[in-house]
């Protein structure tokens, strides 16, 4: 059976996206105290800000799934679980 080209890429990116789901929920939980979850509380203050509308950030997607608070919603497997598919499809669709 032959697969279409536009096929694995969205297999590709549906794999990455749930990656990087896993990944976050995973940093979210750690309590050891690793560089991972510390730069993600990082705040650079580097003077002026700059013109325009700001960088996106590696959190901004889960964010919106989750919500602002998605490292306290990450402590709850079950429910970071659930909330994967609608990532996925979200993270897909942007990308």
């Amino acid at each position: 059976m032959r697969r279409s080209v536009e096929e694995p890429v969205t297999d590709i990116a549906q794999r990455v996206a749930k990656l990087k789901w896993k990944w976050a929920g995973h940093v979210a939980r750690r309590t050891d105290g690793r560089w991972g979850s510390k730069v993600l509380e990082w705040r650079p203050r580097t003077g002026k800000r700059s013109v325009g509308r700001p960088p996106t950030r590696w959190t901004d997607n889960i964010k919106r799934v989750a919500g602002n608070r998605w490292r306290q919603v990450a402590q709850d497997r079950g429910f970071w679980n659930s909330l994967q598919k609608t990532y996925v499809q979200q993270w897909t669709s942007i990308g």
